[in-house]
């Protein structure tokens, strides 16, 4: 699995709304897009996005521009990489539209890739924009016992 610049810029993108945002004000694109050094243009579709998916609120205008809707700490890198990338599936078979393989039943490589899976999700579902704002090193989570092969 190869995360995209969309889903990398995305998580750019939040953790530097996060660090600069103050209140209920709205950070213009233009600012972001300096900061981040991404083009106006293409971090606009990032970020149409984003608020597409209720992660974050534009206003057009003077004084508009972009925010969070909620704190960091809830907002976890899963949340932000989904709508950017689609999905987290390392392989095809296990996309949530994915057409039935028909070596499913007999596949002996499936319970891998469903491990994987799950090790994926559970790793960007631990980390918040919160984490990252922070730089600490994070740690990999073991699967529960029940996740594995599921």
């Amino acid at each position: 699995m190869m995360i995209s610049t969309r889903g990398r810029y995305a998580l750019r993108v939040m953790v530097d709304l996060a660090e600069h945002q103050q209140g209920e004000r709205y950070i213009p694109l233009k600012d972001i897009a300096k900061r981040q050094g991404i083009s106006e243009k293409y971090l606009e579709s990032i970020l149409k996005l984003l608020v597409r998916d209720g992660l974050l609120v534009g206003l057009r205008g003077k004084g508009g521009g972009y925010r969070l809707t909620r704190p960091p700490e809830s907002y976890t890198v899963a949340n932000i990489l989904r709508p950017t990338e689609g999905s987290l599936a390392p392989v095809a078979c296990l996309e949530s539209n994915a057409i039935q393989c028909n070596r499913t039943s007999m596949c002996p490589t499936l319970p891998m890739w469903k491990d994987l899976s799950t090790r994926i999700n559970n790793f960007f579902e631990s980390i918040t924009i919160a984490d990252l704002l922070e730089g600490e090193p994070l740690p990999c989570p073991a699967p529960k016992e029940q996740e594995l092969f599921v």
